[in-house]
């Protein structure tokens, strides 16, 4: 399917969850829509030659600034595809409370073609662009790590953007988040949306009012197949066996791999790093990629690759309890309603993967405050600590409990006091999706409930505004 599909399903998934909140007039028609959708070209001398390049930077909202959203590097990117992922973002933003509103990038280009010094003349020259345009800012937008970006490319952006000098020098590493910690980073941002998918099913499964898969309330001794093996998908993959489920089939875009008995996830990433795939996995079965979604029946489904993963073609040959949507997008509206209809769950991108952004937050909130977590002495980490307790506390939109805010407070290191925090956060926006869930229709899914409350945010701050 077209990745104007995509955008379409998104505009569906917020029209049906419009439906259910008295708007005034136009309001839901303004959310939906993308604020300013920002197109470069240029040029870059190479191998002897110009090469041109084309990127994107879409607004969806700047009902809170500074937005935030990832910048991907991908051969099929399109302006359509930014702007659905933007429109994501300020969701799962409104839904977690985390005080940004949506935006993401794009850069048309497959990374392999290009070596590392090729990537960093090409990173640098698209900062510039976006810089010119205020579309790299730690006070207007800040950008971060997706598909085919991370740690070294964030590194260089900043060092760029440090370089330009476009804001005051205080605050310039705060204009890119997922940098690596000796960069200003946060520990636990590589694994933070895999961490907040674990997080998330835990939630799911913990709640007294969602169904058991396979009379389970926890995710121990569940089949988990995981589409997508990058960074998200193994992390999601190794904290999920860590709780005690079966990865039982890993799906790559090359081939698929299938163990009734459990994969070995550590494993499988070092097979992958020594020959290049996961196919041929001793003691796995290996298929052909197409065949990797319907190959196996399982309790969980992680789609971790792209959008549009589920769709009409095949929504009807897949056999699962659950869908736990790592990447953005990857079930359509229309397959969706055909999962319903077949007592097929569906857990939402806008929650499942708003790990990273809550993570980015912390490690924005940690370059403005110029606190290094955990890398003084005990009073500085407990300085710190107090610093992420009032950035919750700011999300939550009222004072955490004693005993948390002294276990957030006087955590031993940076990554336990993200860890916690995170926690935290994911299992009160669940709380939140299933309170609103509550007081509609019954048939309403999670994904709608979860719209519902995120449109109802926004759409406060809109009229705080006087729209």
């Amino acid at each position: 399917m077209s990745q104007q599909a995509f955008l379409t399903s998104v505009r569906q998934f917020m029209d049906t969850a419009a439906s259910h909140i008295d708007l005034p007039e136009g309001l839901a028609e303004r959310i939906a829509q993308c604020n300013s959708t920002y197109s470069v070209r240029f040029g870059v001398k190479l191998r002897g030659r110009i090469y041109s390049f084309e990127g994107w930077r879409a607004v969806h909202s700047e009902h809170i600034e500074p937005v935030k959203g990832g910048i991907r590097y991908a051969p099929d990117a399109d302006q359509d595809e930014v702007e659905a992922l933007a429109a994501l973002m300020s969701l799962k933003c409104a839904l977690v409370n985390v005080p940004f509103g949506g935006s993401k990038g794009a850069l048309k280009i497959n990374p392999s073609d290009w070596s590392e010094d090729e990537l960093e003349r090409i990173t640098r020259r698209f900062t510039q662009e976006l810089a010119r345009r205020d579309l790299i800012h730690p006070g207007r937008n800040v950008p971060a790590p997706d598909m085919g970006t991370g740690e070294r490319e964030m590194a260089w952006m900043a060092d760029e953007y440090r370089r330009i000098g476009k804001a005051d020098a205080m605050n310039q590493n705060a204009c890119v988040t997922g940098k690596p910690v000796v960069r200003g980073g946060i520990e636990g941002r590589i694994e933070a949306t895999g961490r907040g998918l674990q997080y998330a099913l835990r939630a799911y499964l913990d709640h007294p009012d969602t169904p058991a898969i396979n009379g389970k309330k926890s995710v121990n001794g569940l089949s988990v197949v995981v589409q997508g093996f990058g960074n998200v998908g193994f992390h999601a993959a190794k904290f999920l066996a860590q709780d005690g489920a079966r990865i039982v089939g890993i799906v790559e875009h090359d081939t698929a791999i299938f163990d009734t008995a459990g994969l070995d996830v550590d494993s499988v990433a070092e097979f992958r790093r020594e020959t290049g795939s996961i196919g041929g996995f001793p003691g796995a079965q290996s298929v052909p990629s197409e065949q990797g979604l319907s190959y196996m029946a399982a309790d969980i489904l992680i789609p971790a690759a792209k959008e549009n993963a589920i769709t009409n073609e095949n929504c009807d040959d897949i056999n699962y309890k659950l869908v736990v949507e790592a990447a953005n997008g990857p079930v359509t509206a229309e397959a969706e309603a055909n999962l319903v209809k077949r007592g097929i769950i569906v857990l939402p991108d806008l929650y499942v993967n708003a790990g990273g952004v809550v993570v980015s937050y912390f490690e924005w909130v940690k370059n403005i405050t110029h606190l290094p977590f955990g890398l003084m002495d005990k009073r500085q980490k407990i300085s710190s600590g107090t610093a992420l307790v009032s950035a919750l506390e700011e999300i939550a939109g009222r004072p955490l409990d004693e005993a948390k805010r002294a276990q957030l407070a006087h955590e031993t290191g940076e990554i336990d006091v993200v860890r916690s925090g995170l926690e935290e956060i994911m299992i009160r926006a669940f709380a939140d999706i299933m309170q609103t869930k509550s007081r509609l229709d019954p048939s309403v899914t999670l994904r709608t409930a979860a719209y519902v409350v995120t449109i109802a945010r926004i759409a406060e701050y809109y009229r705080a505004i006087g729209l």
